[in-house]
């Protein structure tokens, strides 16, 4: 009788690789490893190939596993550090400001000195068309000019292109027209608000659109670089509304709280077997801190927001701050600042010995909080070390 084959399951945070392996007998062994490191190419694929018990060079073979659940924060850390695509937008002419001024809701309405969240976008062109709110046609398409400004866009150098026009939802065809300019082109990411959430309102579903051309070409080479290496395996990622999609139809705007998702999900399950109805969820990552309410069950949504950034798209009630235990810590003007920064794995918090700038892990290494033995020996130049306190201590 031939054995099963392995089943892992990967939580791919910013600072730290979770792997959990199910081996052929029905055992379950665990494996964290830093997301970033000189040793390997990807944490994922090396969690695996250690626990298959792979030398260095030997490819994973696809017969030994039978499938790879994956949630990752590649595309949340993307957003909150604003490390995703160069990207342009494309709106319906006079509503070039409109994505940019958003629904002027603000945590602290009454602060004189108003930090407004940065746009996703780093070149806006508006484009001669219009419909009205029941998809008549109040202006033509002036498909001529919009050709002509996707071309100096991507004369330009950007490769990524969001598609907003004003009721697109209910008559999507003035920005099919553009979209299929747009590909014709070369354009390797086209977004256009009537495939990515065809809904109504424009901000939130132009916002989402942004999200999308902003975060699936950061996601689709991370999702490449995993696939090139683990071959035909059934690769599954996590969705923000907490379900699970193939690899090849994980997209931006459905990633965004992909890693948070998973711990939502064991939350839940954690509160449910110990009779537990209402519980809240805290889960600090390397990069950011995301806070959930279980009440008998997943709470969801349909619209949120993170860093500022209206959407809408199905997902899992959290709420995320960019703020983790690899936030950098620095004084600027004898004020304290945190973030939005994150040290990563590599150099990682000073206590990592590689070097690196003060964190929140640091203080939470002082204060006791967080310590060495619960760690593995992952950190250091040799990448076999503990957690440092003096190093913490010192950048204090």
């Amino acid at each position: 009788m031939s054995k099963r084959p392995w089943r892992f399951a990967v939580d791919r945070g910013g600072t730290f690789t979770d792997v959990i392996g199910v081996d052929p007998e029905g055992r379950v062994r665990a494996m964290k490893l830093l997301s970033e490191s000189d040793g390997y190419d990807d944490a994922v694929v090396e969690g695996v190939r250690r626990m298959l018990g792979l030398g260095d060079g030997e490819s994973i073979d696809a017969s030994r596993v039978a499938e790879i659940r994956m949630g990752t924060t590649v595309a949340t850390n993307a957003l909150l550090e604003r490390k995703g695509e160069r990207v342009a937008l494309l709106i319906t002419g006079g509503l070039r400001d409109v994505l940019e001024i958003g629904y002027q809701s603000r945590p602290e309405i009454f602060a004189l000195d108003i930090q407004t969240p940065s746009v996703l976008y780093e070149r806006v062109s508006e484009v001669d068309e219009r419909m009205n709110a029941e998809g008549d046609v109040v202006r033509p398409l002036q498909i001529d000019k919009a050709r002509a400004a996707l071309r100096e866009i991507y004369d330009s150098g950007i490769r990524s292109v969001a598609i907003v026009f004003a009721h697109a939802w209910k008559n999507p065809s003035h920005e099919a027209a553009v979209a299929g300019a747009a590909r014709e082109i070369g354009f390797t990411q086209v977004s256009a608000s009537h495939e990515v959430m065809p809904l109504i309102k424009l901000i939130a579903r132009g916002q989402t659109t942004l999200v999308d051309a902003y975060l699936s070409p950061v996601l689709r080479r991370y999702v490449d670089r995993v696939r090139a290496r683990t071959g035909d395996t059934s690769l599954l990622f996590m969705q923000s509304s907490g379900g699970l999609t193939r690899a090849e139809a994980f997209t931006g705007k459905d990633a965004i709280l992909s890693g948070p998702a998973g711990g939502v999900v064991g939350c839940a399950e954690t509160a449910r077997i110990n009779g537990i109805d209402r519980a809240i969820g805290f889960d600090m990552g390397g990069t950011s801190t995301d806070v959930c309410h279980v009440a008998g069950g997943i709470e969801r949504v349909f619209e949120s927001s993170i860093d500022g950034i209206a959407f809408q798209t199905p997902l899992i009630d959290i709420h995320t701050v960019a703020a983790g235990g690899g936030s950098v810590a620095e004084v600027k003007g004898g004020k304290l600042y945190v973030g939005p920064e994150s040290a990563g794995a590599s150099p990682g918090p000073a206590c990592y010995g590689l070097g690196g700038p003060l964190a929140v892990t640091d203080a939470n290494v002082v204060l006791g909080r967080v310590r060495a033995e619960d760690f593995p020996l992952v950190f250091g130049r040799d990448r076999k070390s503990p957690l440092d306190p003096t190093k913490s201590r010192e950048r204090i």
